[in-house]
């Protein structure tokens, strides 16, 4: 197998991009690792961390260093535009943080910059691997003709109020997000043409946001199969989920498939607490193993989604491998799909595709 070595910037220095650099430098096809947050120190802390050669608190200059050939955007969701279109304008291929963009003029912007071009969108689910498992039993065609799913998703309030603090217009939509891009991947070829929602509000609103904390949608794709999607971000603070507990079933003419993604099976309990990978000082004494949204920790290395996304973005730009990460048009149409939920949760109505 050829393989090439690459430079690779990271651009945003918070969790994730703290973790896409640990991983990135212990890969074998990046010989040079730069970088950058708009807090200087952030950058400087995090080049330490990971033995980056370079640092900066300037993004643009970082990603126009001539030693680097691809870029990571993992800044917050308002701030992916610049960084994105700068490396774009490069030729420098691209791994941006979920959601592409917050509304469709801006994902077309980014889209047109990026016409041939590399453009991958972290949509980290894909890379479970029950949902890899599930791609390939459909691959195969083994459940026939899918006639519809349903996707649940749980989250606590405590994360909800910790994205609302970035966010402050955000809703359990955005956390759904994933299961919207698993539903694109998974019905591929089939779109969704409609989608009708509602919700309730409380908890959330009690706390001063104005935003419900549970949802329910009916999508209808193009050929009548129908997907239900739930979700809550409200469960109590001590529920034992550290990130998403959620179940996927696939219903077809020929067969199903049942996706248990709660994490119920493995329950640790502790006086000693345990810690949330995203909110700081959220320690609980029962926890369900494995339930962290990104991946975990165990003996000095990081396992999950987001290892599993990472190198196989940089084993598909350093060895040509398969690149399984979403495109920016499908990142697109995920955009599109949860616009139109929100549309119908303000409504009331149903909500028509293309937007």
């Amino acid at each position: 197998m050829n393989r090439n070595s690459i430079g690779l910037a990271v651009i945003g220095a918070g969790k994730i991009g703290t973790l896409r650099a640990t991983l990135a430098a212990a890969h074998p096809g990046v010989d040079y690792l730069a970088v950058a947050d708009v807090d200087g120190e952030k950058a400087r802390t995090l080049a330490e961390r990971c033995g980056a050669q370079r640092w900066s608190a300037d993004n643009d200059g970082i990603i126009a260093d001539p030693q680097v050939d691809a870029v990571i955007v993992s800044t917050s969701e308002q701030a992916h535009t610049g960084p994105v279109l700068a490396a774009l304008a490069l030729g420098k291929p691209v791994l941006v943080e979920k959601p592409l963009a917050l509304d469709l003029a801006t994902a077309d912007r980014l889209l047109a910059a990026a016409a041939g071009r590399s453009l991958h969108v972290g949509f980290s689910r894909r890379f479970k691997k029950r949902y890899l498992l599930a791609k390939e039993q459909l691959r195969h065609g083994r459940l026939g003709e899918l006639t519809g799913a349903t996707m649940r998703l749980y989250n606590i309030r405590s994360q909800a109020l910790h994205s609302l603090k970035r966010l402050p217009d955000n809703s359990p939509v955005s956390g759904l997000t994933y299961y919207l891009d698993l539903a694109n991947w998974l019905f591929a070829g089939n779109p969704v043409v409609e989608v009708i929602a509602r919700g309730k509000k409380g908890v959330l609103q009690a706390a001063g946001h104005n935003t419900t904390d549970l949802a329910h949608a009916i999508l209808t794709c193009r050929d009548g199969a129908v997907i239900a999607l739930s979700v809550s971000y409200a469960l109590p603070r001590g529920y034992p989920a550290l990130g998403h507990a959620a179940r996927v079933e696939l219903l077809g003419a020929e067969g199903v498939m049942l996706l248990d993604d709660d994490h119920t099976d493995r329950i640790l309990y502790t006086d000693r607490g345990v810690g949330h990978v995203y909110i700081p000082g959220h320690d609980v004494n029962m926890a369900f193993m494995g339930s962290g949204t990104p991946g975990d920790w165990a003996l000095d290395a990081f396992w999950g989604p987001v290892a599993t996304e990472t190198r196989n973005w940089l084993d598909h730009l350093t060895a040509g491998t398969p690149c399984l990460l979403a495109t920016g048009e499908d990142a697109r149409t995920t955009l599109e799909v949860g616009l139109a939920m929100e549309r119908s949760l303000a409504s009331g109505a149903a909500v028509r595709l293309p937007l």
